[in-house]
């Protein structure tokens, strides 16, 4: 029995947790990510431990990861520039194929929003592979709204992405 899904930041010292999550998330999904895992898997180890030591105080960035029964299964990393405050963005969002359905990347999504309307973000933008997909259903669901038009997804590729806006503020 699988008990509920624990969402909490990833502290700087898990970067090899972290590294196993986002080359495991590029090998699943490659067409879900603008960094190919051939890039991702080039970065050295200082580089990998650098990604979570940047911010440890979660001002900035807010990344996540998803446990169940302390089996890292998900993640999702929020990011706001601090050149445009008003924005945070969702990127890495990734959640392993034998524990989709079960609420994770929904609680995910909700954990950066909080995060972000917490940091007095006016929007949390988003890019994702167009299509019928369930990332694109989760994040219609949630309330973000087409911006602009749909754009190659990548140089070489034939998929199209489209940005996406929460609107965190009435």
């Amino acid at each position: 029995m699988l008990h509920r899904p624990q969402i909490r930041t990833f502290v700087s010292y898990e970067w090899r947790t972290y590294k196993d999550l986002r080359l495991r998330s590029l090998a699943d999904s490659p067409d879900a990510f603008s960094r190919t895992l051939a890039e991702e898997q080039n970065r050295s180890d200082a580089g990998w431990s650098s990604r979570l030591a940047s911010d440890a105080d979660h001002l900035w960035d807010l990344p996540l990861v998803a446990e169940i029964d302390r089996e890292p299964v998900a993640l999702a990393w929020g990011r706001i520039d601090q050149a445009n405050p008003d924005v945070a963005n969702l990127y890495q969002m990734w959640v392993a194929p034998s524990h989709r359905r079960l609420g994770v990347g929904k609680m995910l999504l909700e954990a950066v929003i909080a995060w972000a309307r917490a940091r007095n973000a006016c929007y949390l933008d988003l890019a994702v592979t167009c299509g019928d997909n369930s990332a694109m259903r989760l994040y219609i669901r949630a309330g973000f709204q087409a911006i602009g038009e749909a754009q190659l997804f990548r140089a070489g590729s034939h998929l199209l992405s489209q940005q996406m806006r929460l609107k965190l503020r009435k």
